[in-house]
């Protein structure tokens, strides 16, 4: 059986369920397999290998590998020819990968309209996660305005640290030392920061406290006001 993509693939990323029906087959470049839900029984060249939720493998170009899952699987999955990745051929991350940067891709692939911005760093966030770094990672530059202007458009979604490592095109880890160097303060800090900055000039330009609420995602308007309170701000 092969496995069925549940969205068009972006980029040489794509979601993919496995099923009961056991497929085989290679392919002339790596295949980057992560796990989101279930388990995914794989077999590389009569090697085995069981990639459940959080795990990871690559697959070399020309290895023939086998797949099933008993009971339904759910992967990430990016085809790809960068040449990093014989890096971390026949190996798993490693340090644990994130689980939260895998289904933060995985939710931007299934949307109407996927974010190109983020899926086309989709491919370095993953080679980090492996363990060797991009070239530059450390020395590549975060555009704090961008990234601003792209969290006020999403004040909506419970963002989280991975989602803003996404658009920076940096680990969370990476991401998270970033902010305390760069801002001196966490990345969840940071985020509020920008939250309660852009309410105060909603205010500022004659919205209603409610209205100023909502636009920002603050979950009720008794919760912007004593935002506002704590920074000693005027309501």
């Amino acid at each position: 059986m092969r496995p069925e993509a549940s969205s068009p693939p972006v980029n040489g990323l794509s979601l993919r369920r496995y099923g009961a029906s056991r497929g085989s087959h290679s392919h002339a470049h790596f295949q980057v397999l992560v796990g989101l839900d279930g388990v995914l029984e794989l077999e590389v060249e009569g090697r085995g290998r069981r990639i459940a939720a959080g795990d990871g493998w690559v697959v070399a170009p020309g290895d023939r590998h086998d797949f099933e899952s008993r009971t339904g699987s759910r992967c990430l999955v990016l085809d790809t020819a960068q040449a990093l990745w014989a890096q971390c051929a026949g190996r798993s991350p490693l340090a644990p990968l994130s689980l939260s940067l895998a289904r933060h891709l995985a939710l931007c692939l299934e949307q109407p309209a996927p974010p190109q911005a983020a899926l086309h760093h989709a491919p370095d966030l993953l080679l980090e996660a492996w363990g060797p770094a991009v070239p530059n990672a450390r020395g590549r530059a975060i555009d704090w305005p961008g990234l601003a202007d792209w969290a006020r458009a999403r004040w909506h979604l419970p963002l989280c640290v991975a989602d803003l490592a996404a658009f920076a095109c940096l680990s969370p880890s990476q991401f998270a030392q970033r902010c305390r160097d760069e801002q001196g303060m966490s990345a969840m800090h940071w985020l509020r920061g920008q939250r309660l900055l852009h309410a105060r000039q909603l205010r500022q330009r004659g919205l209603s406290v409610a209205e100023a609420a909502r636009r920002s995602g603050y979950r009720s308007p008794s919760a912007l006001t004593a935002a506002l309170r704590r920074l000693g701000a005027r309501p």
